[in-house]
């Protein structure tokens, strides 16, 4: 007799533990179209998400509407002789060179030697190595230099034994040493 009931609450608490399962495995089950499992139909979908076709279309107008013509160092921005430019350029400097920066440009010396320069005694925010260059500074190469205003450059050191190329974004004037507009 002690065998039967032993069985039996065995049973009994396996079929509470199963029941219990069950009950835990539907409650968790969210409802479709509530707020936790919302559905919406195919055309609610295509009519509210963007296409392929149509986001591509919308970063070429975009990038369209952001570059403009003289980009090439000989234009002009208000008579300031810097040019505008909206994205990243490659400049090549040649020996005696100087590139001016105009108010908000960034730079990035890839390769060669070149000097901080400023008219006006400040320095030149380095960005990556968290100082400020004064002029007659040489640049590390890669480090990001923001201009804050115009007036502040780089120009090519007397040192320099390669070829300077600078990636800018922004408006630039490159000069001659001579005091011409080059490019």
């Amino acid at each position: 007799m002690f065998k039967k009931s032993k069985k039996l609450v065995v049973v009994s608490c396996l079929s509470i533990i199963l029941l219990a399962r069950i009950s835990t495995s539907q409650a968790e089950a969210p409802t479709a179209g509530s707020s936790s499992d919302p559905v919406i139909t195919k055309s609610y979908f295509d009519q509210n998400t963007l296409s392929e076709a149509k986001v591509k279309e919308i970063v070429a107008s975009a990038i369209a509407a952001n570059s403009g013509s003289g980009q090439n160092g000989s234009g002009s921005n208000g008579g300031t002789g810097v040019t505008p430019a909206a994205n990243m350029k490659v400049v090549q400097l040649k020996n005696g060179q100087t590139l001016y920066a105009g108010a908000g440009a960034e730079f990035i010396v890839r390769t060669g030697k070149v000097l901080a320069v400023s008219k006006d005694g400040n320095g030149i925010p380095d960005v990556t190595g968290g100082k400020d260059l004064p002029a007659g500074t040489e640049v590390a190469l890669n480090h990001l230099l923001i201009f804050p205003t115009e007036g502040r450059g780089i120009q090519v050191s007397p040192k320099n034994d390669a070829d300077v190329y600078v990636m800018v974004r922004g408006g630039y004037l490159v000069l001659n040493a001579d005091g011409s507009t080059a490019e």
